[in-house]
């Protein structure tokens, strides 16, 4: 069996790859700092799976404690979503962002570098193409990110990038992703952000519960097809996945590659919130506010690459991503937080 060494594992998109590696035969060992996660989702994983998660609670920031766990076990990779991950949040505090995310990363490259440890698949972002002048978005397109979220994601991307030109023992595979949204169709991992969410469709299910009032809706002057922002929305599983593919193909692809995630297909907010409606059978009252700063009207991947590359592609429709949506959260209202 191979071990796989995932950070940030208990996270929403962490917890959904463990799921899915334990389900492929791979043994799974997640490095926690719990900051905006807990272990509850990994508990569930082990219901799911009837296999047994290895859990450590620590922050990658620690290099020693990085080192006793390389040394420890035989890793045959690392899948690494540590990290900070608010756009509005990394604006106010870019000091911890910055510390969080690349002194993080690189503290885990050096213990990964000096214990033989060589392959590894970085969560990475569709931030990082900042406001792109055109659509669909290829990976070869410019980077520009247009904040220190953002910029974090770029700044790790070309340490990996420096890491793998000097030594070709090294296998990186870097994962754009675009707007992951859903859950597990068993209603028993999701999303559970803490405080007021900062996406999309954790907002329009915390209103569909009663734990908010309204969405906000950010623009309906843009030129798109209702004025609404587009963005492609990914299901969650279908990104899952899409580590599972890297994992199975890293060791014949090039020292670097770097995939967009994405289902190739832009959804407006309305067209969201409409589509929510149909499968939930709620009513979601909105209100339409400026635009926010930044925000682009348009954005959407081509993810062509991936499916040359790794024999992968989205599966799941937006009426799947909504339906499974609202299973989670109507099965778990606070989220993880009842627990």
């Amino acid at each position: 069996m191979k071990n796989i060494l995932v950070t940030g594992g208990a996270g929403y998109i962490g917890s959904h790859t463990c799921l899915e590696l334990l389900n492929s035969n791979y043994g799974v060992t997640v490095v926690d700092n719990l900051s905006n996660s807990s272990t509850e989702p990994l508990r569930r994983i082990e219901e799911l799976t009837g296999k047994k998660i290895d859990f450590i609670q620590m922050d990658i920031r620690d290099y020693r404690g990085l080192c006793s766990l390389i040394k420890e076990k035989s890793f045959y990779a690392v899948i690494h979503f540590a990290g900070l991950k608010a756009v509005g949040e990394s604006v106010a505090m870019p000091i911890e962002y910055y510390d969080n995310n690349v002194y993080g990363s690189l503290s885990l490259f050096r213990a990964m570098r000096d214990n033989g440890l060589n392959k590894i698949i970085f969560s990475s972002s569709a931030t990082v193409y900042g406001n792109p002048e055109t659509v669909p978005i290829t990976e070869d397109f410019p980077v520009k990110a247009v904040n220190p979220y953002g910029r974090s994601k770029l700044f790790i991307e070309e340490i990996l990038k420096d890491i793998a030109a000097s030594d070709s023992n090294w296998k990186v595979v870097i994962l754009r992703y675009f707007n992951p949204i859903g859950a597990h169709e068993s209603g028993r991992i999701g999303e559970s952000p803490k405080g007021i969410p900062n996406n999309l469709m954790p907002y329009i299910t915390q209103v569909a519960v009663g734990r908010l009032p309204e969405l906000n809706v950010f623009g309906n002057d843009y030129p798109t097809i209702d004025g609404t922002g587009v963005r492609d929305y990914i299901h969650v599983v279908d990104l899952a996945k899409g580590h599972l593919s890297a994992l199975d193909n890293i060791d014949r692809l090039d020292s670097l590659e770097i995939f967009n995630l994405g289902t190739g297909r832009g959804y407006s907010v309305l067209e969201i919130v409409k589509a929510f409606e149909e499968e939930s059978g709620k009513k979601i009252p909105y209100k339409i506010c400026s635009r926010r700063p930044g925000d682009v009207a348009l954005c959407y991947a081509d993810a062509s690459k991936a499916k040359a590359l790794l024999g992968w592609s989205a599966k799941k429709n937006i009426n799947d991503m909504c339906r499974d949506s609202w299973n989670w959260q109507s099965k778990n209202p606070a989220g993880y937080c009842e627990q």
